[in-house]
């Protein structure tokens, strides 16, 4: 076989893992919260997966660095808000799950996403 076919066929092979790799490999870093958490709004959501107790008042603070108008506005679906957030200042929004699962939360847009999960 040429060195041509060979060197495609391998970087094609190396290109399948890496975007295997990338898309459906990684793993969600969770962040258990207490009472409290800080979410920066850069890019999307950092942490964009959160933990919180059931039936427990929990503050997500967003603070937004991110000029992008998709950002302006988080939207936590399962708990009916829908809040703007201006650029750097920091937002509290309050939560208190009353049942157990994963919730979503969005950009105005529906194109960050993150994940509340209560346990």
């Amino acid at each position: 076989m040429p060195l041509d076919k060979i060197l495609v066929t391998t970087f094609g092979v190396l290109g399948i893992v890496f975007t295997y790799w990338f898309f459906l490999m990684k793993k969600e870093r969770e962040v258990a919260v207490k009472n409290e958490v800080d979410i920066t709004v850069e890019g999307g959501y950092t942490p964009d997966v959160i933990s919180i107790p059931l039936g427990k008042v929990t503050k997500i603070n967003f603070f937004r660095k991110d000029s992008s108008s998709c950002l302006e506005e988080v939207v936590l679906g399962e708990f009916k808000i829908r809040q703007q957030l201006p650029l750097n200042k920091k937002v509290t929004v309050e939560i208190k799950p009353q049942k157990r699962g994963e919730f979503v939360f969005t950009c105005g847009m529906n194109m960050f996403h993150g994940k509340v999960i209560v346990r």
